[in-house]
């Protein structure tokens, strides 16, 4: 069974924008995949959709075989854990412990069960030792990593990274990348960051102007010049595809 099946999805906001306009994809049980394409061309639009935030206006979106519906997304928001550009954005409690156990204990999780889930979270993204303290007092790039361990503690099927690279330094940037081969899930990365998509996702998807243009191995994607200035994508100055 895919972790996620996209069919014709398609998109209009209530102002008339069309943003989709039939998407079809399909992802695997534990791929990394990444999302490219340029500003606006709907990527933010069909990640909305994935947990519901917005209900399609043709077409389906089904998560590890249960349809995105009003019913099922209870269920669905538990599959699909999406991790924001910034990280602020999600860490609102006390401590960073308190922050993990929300999405658990608000599901029910209660007592030794909730310490276990919140304990192995944190030790995935290797911030334990961080637990009872602020999130405001960690790092930017140690926040991202517990903005990842919230998501993960309610063991989702497809985590979903809104440019995970983006304000990182390099030593920040090498230990999530670590810390995201490491995982045993489903991943969709929606990014701009075209050598962290090659480093980190074997397939990467195109989406311009509200349809799939192209779906390939991430290097083959990557090294055809003219695909990527079609769809305004560049790679950094300098930046040569390494020879496997």
């Amino acid at each position: 069974m895919n972790s996620l099946e996209v069919r014709q999805l398609a998109y209009a906001y209530p102002d008339g924008t069309q943003a989709l306009y039939g998407v079809d994809l399909s992802i695997a049980r534990g791929e990394r995949v990444a999302l490219l394409g340029p500003n606006g061309a709907g990527k933010t639009t069909l990640v909305m959709h994935l947990n519901g935030i917005l209900t399609a206006g043709h077409g389906s979106v089904t998560v590890a075989g249960t349809p995105v519906r009003k019913d099922t997304l209870a269920e669905i928001r538990q599959r699909v854990g999406l991790v924001f550009q910034d990280p602020d954005d999600q860490l609102f409690m006390p401590t960073v412990r308190d922050d993990v156990a929300f999405g658990p204990a608000n599901a029910g999780l209660r007592g030794e069960d909730l310490d276990r889930v919140v304990k192995g979270a944190l030790e995935r993204v290797g911030m334990l030792d961080a637990a009872d303290r602020p999130p405001h007092h960690l790092s930017f790039g140690q926040r991202r990593r517990v903005a990842v361990a919230t998501v993960l503690a309610m063991e989702p099927e497809i985590l979903v990274l809104d440019e995970p690279s983006s304000n990182l330094d390099p030593a920040a940037r090498r230990e999530l990348a670590e810390i995201l081969r490491s995982l045993d899930v489903t991943v969709l990365m929606v990014t701009h960051d075209l050598p962290y998509a090659l480093e980190l996702c074997e397939r990467a998807l195109i989406l311009s102007d509200g349809v799939i243009a192209a779906d390939a191995p991430t290097r083959t994607l990557l090294s055809d010049a003219e695909l990527l200035a079609r769809h305004r994508l560049e790679l950094p100055y300098g930046f040569a595809i390494p020879v496997m």
